[in-house]
C-alpha cells in the first residue's frame, strides 16, 4: 500500500470521526427539546433521533456535499493535508466547544477549518498576496448569508406557529393539549432529525469525496455530477457516523438547548422543531450548508419570545451568538497553524 494511499485512508478516518464528533456535538439540536418537555428521556431520545438522522441517507440527496467537496474551496489548492488539517482544526473547536457546553455549529467549524487550511497552503505556495484567492465566492456567500437568515427562518416560523397553535386551542384545556403535542412531538422531533442528518452528514461526505479527490480516486467530474461507485458507501459511512454519535450525546448541551435559553413545553417544543425542520429540508435540498445549530436555537428564542420579552434568557442566547461569530475564523486559525505545522514536517504538504 503506497503512501499516498495510506493517507487517503486516515484523512477517512478523521472525517468520519469528525461526523461522529459532530453527531454528539449536536445530537442536542435533535432531542434538546424533546427531552426538555419529558416527552421522551433522553435515552430513548438520542435512540430516536439516531435512527432518523440514518434514514435521512435515503430522502435528501447530495446537494450539500457537492457545495462542500467543490463549492467552497478552489480544488487545485487541496491536497489530504489540507482536508486533513481542516478536519482537525474542526474537531479541535468541536472539542472546546462541548466542554464549555456552548451549542456552537460543527458545520461552520469545519468549513472553516477547511478554508483556513487551504489559505494557508495558498499563501505558502503561492504567496501571501494570492492566498484569498482559492476561496469560492458563490459557496461562501449563501453560506455566510444563511448564518443570518437560518436563525431568522426559525424564530419567524416557530413564532407564527406558536401564535396560531395557541389561537387554534384557545378553548382547549391546558392538559388536553398538552396531550396531544406530547404525541406531536414524537413526529417534529423526527423531522428535525431529518434534517439534521441530511444537512450535517452531507458536509462530512464532501470532504470524503475532497480527500477520494486529491487521492486520485474520483474525477472533479465526479464531485460535481456523480460519485459513481463511490456513492453509495460514502452516503451510508457518513450517516452511520452522525447516527452512532447521536447515540452518545452531549447532554451538557442538551441542558442548554432545552432549559436554559427558555422553558419548553410540549406544544413549544413541536413548534420549534416544525420550524427547525422545515428550514432544514429547504436548505438541504437548495445544496445550502446551514448551521443546524442556529436554526433550531433561533426556533426556541422564537418560541420563548410568544410569551414575554423576559421569557428568554438573552444572556445565554448573547453567549451562544458569540461563539457562533468565532467559530468560523477561530477554526481557520487553528487548521491553518495545524496545516502550517505540517508544512514544516514536510515542505511536499
Amino acid at each position: 500500500m503506497t503512501t499516498g494511499m495510506i493517507l487517503v485512508i486516515l484523512t477517512c478516518v478523521v472525517a468520519l470521526a469528525f461526523d461522529f464528533i459532530n453527531g454528539f456535538h449536536d445530537a442536542a439540536n435533535s432531542i434538546a427539546t424533546v427531552v426538555s418537555t419529558r416527552v421522551l428521556s433522553p435515552r430513548l431520545a438520542v435512540v430516536w433521533a439516531a435512527c432518523f438522522n440514518f434514514i435521512a441517507a435515503f430522502l435528501l440527496g447530495t446537494a450539500v456535499a457537492k457545495t462542500i467537496g467543490k463549492g467552497m474551496v478552489d480544488l487545485s489548492i487541496v491536497t489530504q493535508y489540507v482536508v486533513l488539517a481542516g478536519l482537525l482544526g474542526a474537531i479541535v473547536w468541536d472539542l472546546l466547544t462541548w466542554i464549555l457546553g456552548l451549542p456552537t455549529s460543527s458545520s461552520h467549524a469545519l468549513i472553516g477549518g477547511y478554508a483556513g487550511a487551504a489559505v494557508v497552503r495558498a499563501g505558502l505556495t503561492r504567496g501571501w498576496h494570492n492566498c484569498l484567492h482559492v476561496i469560492i465566492p458563490g459557496g461562501w456567500t449563501k453560506t455566510v448569508i444563511f448564518i443570518f437568515v437560518a436563525p431568522v427562518m426559525g424564530f419567524v416560523m416557530a413564532f407564527i406557529f406558536m401564535v396560531a397553535a395557541y389561537w387554534i386551542f384557545r378553548h382547549r384545556a391546558p392538559r388536553q393539549v398538552d396531550h396531544w403535542f406530547r404525541k406531536l412531538q414524537l413526529l417534529s422531533a423526527a423531522s428535525y432529525s431529518l434534517g439534521h442528518g441530511g444537512n450535517d452528514a452531507q458536509k462530512t461526505m464532501g470532504i470524503v469525496a475532497g480527500a477520494l479527490y486529491t487521492g486520485h480516486i474520483i474525477s472533479e467530474y465526479d464531485m460535481t455530477h456523480d460519485w459513481g461507485v463511490y456513492h453509495w458507501p460514502i452516503i451510508l459511512c457518513a450517516h452511520a457516523a452522525i447516527a452512532a454519535g447521536t447515540y452518545f450525546g452531549g447532554w451538557k448541551i442538551v441542558h442548554t438547548m432545552g432549559s436554559k435559553i427558555t422553558k419548553l413545553k410540549p406544544i413549544g417544543g413541536f413548534c420549534a422543531e416544525a420550524a427547525g425542520a422545515i428550514t432544514l429540508f429547504g436548505t438541504a435540498l437548495a445544496g445550502i450548508p446551514v448551521s443546524t445549530t442556529h436554526t433550531i436555537t433561533g426556533a426556541i428564542v422564537g418560541v420563548g419570545t410568544t410569551h414575554r420579552l423576559s421569557a428568554v434568557r438573552w444572556g445565554v442566547a448573547t453567549r451562544i451568538v458569540w461563539a457562533w461569530v468565532l467559530t468560523i475564523p477561530a477554526s481557520a486559525i487553528v487548521a491553518g497553524l495545524l496545516f502550517y505545522a505540517m508544512h514544516l514536517l514536510n515542505p511536499a504538504a
